[in-house]
């Protein structure tokens, strides 16, 4: 792989709590690759989970994982595979495809054989040829077995960057579930990522979507979840939230969504919320044992269906990007911070609430 004179600036997690900025060569892509301006590069609890070490790399790598930017260089093989060329607008999925492994084939590609969970954007040894693996920096490289979306013609690049939590939201919160117009939904957790399950589950057909918080830190994302199609908010510090959803429904939800992170008790109020025969599921990692009051045979007396979801597939981030472009929710206007990369750490560190200022609930890096 050869490397230009050109250098892109790009932040190194070398190790917990030490992102330290570095010049790394830019790479020239080849015929199966490309080279992607990076224009913005959205956060979630990963990158924080990265940075204090709770999620061990084990080593330097560049992260970033919900990369928007513009194609900068890109081989004619690349070009023709992905269905894009120079100058397009991309978003880049976090899991890369080697589209030949029997797990790719069957659309699995996050157990993809060569690649998998430890082979993702924004996880990837910087010692590893060229480096810029991920969206903390100016340029990301792109390998053969990428992944990318063409971003509709005038959806702003921060906006864009929404691609990856609503694509969970459209994923977990209606395909894996099979969620069916009329349905109740209960989603647990009003982060970005549970905004954008209430949304994608109205837009599904949903005919009533409650979404949960806790205390102050999720008041305001509590108070703008009916912009994002919620007709029931509840702060479960202050509310039983299976006593709010039977007064305003009559009944339990028939799919539970909990996007919820490092809060075991929030599966048990899944479980209670969920009707008999209904459907939970568990997207958020809890981090911690289940608590004490968790009882296994809930589920075998309601003949709950309990389903892990990791990650997004292309399917659901197709219908994020459509569904950030009709522009039905506002997106646009949610509570964010843009930083640079001289401030990135600070916002990394203020997303987690470890900061003197509120989170926003929408974090973007725009290198």
């Amino acid at each position: 792989m050869a490397l230009s004179t050109r250098s892109a600036r790009a932040l190194v997690l070398e190790k917990p709590r030490t992102l330290v900025g570095r010049e790394l060569p830019v790479p020239e892509h080849g015929d199966d690759a490309a080279v992607l301006r990076v224009e913005a590069c959205g956060l979630c609890g990963t990158d924080h989970e990265q940075y204090t070490g709770d999620l061990p790399g084990g080593f330097a790598f560049v992260p970033g994982h919900e990369t928007v930017g513009v194609l900068e260089g890109i081989g004619d093989a690349a070009a023709r595979r992905w269905g894009v060329t120079r100058s397009d607008r991309v978003a880049v999925e976090v899991f890369q495809s080697c589209r030949v492994c029997d797990a790719c084939r069957a659309g699995a590609y996050q157990r993809c054989e060569r690649h998998g969970l430890g082979d993702m954007y924004g996880y990837i040894p910087v010692d590893t040829p060229p480096g810029l693996w991920g969206g903390y920096a100016q340029w990301q490289y792109l390998g053969p077995d990428a992944i990318v979306h063409r971003v509709p013609d005038g959806l702003d690049p921060v906006v864009a960057t929404l691609f990856n939590p609503l694509g969970a939201g459209v994923r977990w919160a209606v395909t894996v579930p099979g969620t069916e117009p009329g349905d109740v939904v209960a989603v647990l957790g009003p982060g970005v990522r549970g905004l954008s399950a209430v949304a994608a589950a109205k837009d599904a057909g949903a005919g009533f979507v409650m979404v949960t918080g806790h205390g102050a830190r999720d008041a305001d994302r509590l108070a703008v979840a009916r912009d994002f199609g919620a007709d029931l908010a509840v702060d479960v510090a202050v509310a039983d939230p299976v006593r709010a959803l039977r007064d305003a429904t009559g009944g339990r939800a028939d799919v539970v969504v909990d996007v919820t992170a490092k809060a075991p008790e929030a599966f048990v109020q899944a479980m209670a919320l969920a009707r008999p025969g209904g459907t939970v599921v568990v997207a958020g990692t809890r981090g911690a044992p289940a608590p004490p009051d968790f009882q296994p045979d809930h589920i075998v007396f309601k003949e709950l269906r309990i389903i892990g979801a990791l990650g997004v597939d292309s399917a659901a981030y197709r219908t994020a990007l459509e569904l950030l472009d009709a522009g039905r929710y506002p997106f646009a206007d949610l509570p964010r911070r843009v930083v640079g990369l001289d401030d990135a750490e600070d916002l990394i560190v203020s997303l987690a609430g470890e900061g003197d200022a509120p989170p926003p609930v929408h974090g973007v890096i725009a290198p």
